[in-house]
C-alpha cells in the first residue's frame, strides 16, 4: 500500500477541523475521514491528499442531518467548499 499523506495546509484544516467533534466520537470520525480522503488521493494515484479530498471524505462520512454545522465549521477554518460542487 502507498503511504499516502496529507498537503499541510489540508492537514492542518482537518485537525482544525476534528477538534469540533465531540470527544467521544474523535478518534472514530478522525479514522474514517482519513481512510476516505487516502482513498479518494489512491484512486487518482497521488501520493498526497488535497482540500478537495478532505471535503469530499466529509460529506461522505458526515450523516446528512449534520451537514449544515459542517457546513459552518468548514466555513470557520477557510474552506469555500461551494468549489467542489457542493451547495450552500
Amino acid at each position: 500500500m502507498m503511504d499516502i499523506n496529507w498537503n499541510k495546509d489540508a492537514e492542518t484544516k482537518f485537525n482544525q477541523l476534528i477538534e469540533k467533534i465531540p470527544v467521544f466520537l474523535r478518534d472514530v470520525a478522525a479514522e474514517k475521514v482519513s481512510k476516505r480522503a487516502q482513498g479518494f488521493a489512491q484512486q487518482e494515484n497521488r501520493m498526497e491528499m488535497t482540500e478537495k479530498d478532505l471535503v469530499d471524505a466529509l460529506f461522505k462520512e458526515t450523516p446528512f442531518g449534520f451537514h449544515g454545522p459542517l457546513k459552518t465549521d468548514m466555513q470557520v477554518v477557510g474552506i469555500d467548499y461551494t468549489k467542489y460542487g457542493y451547495e450552500k
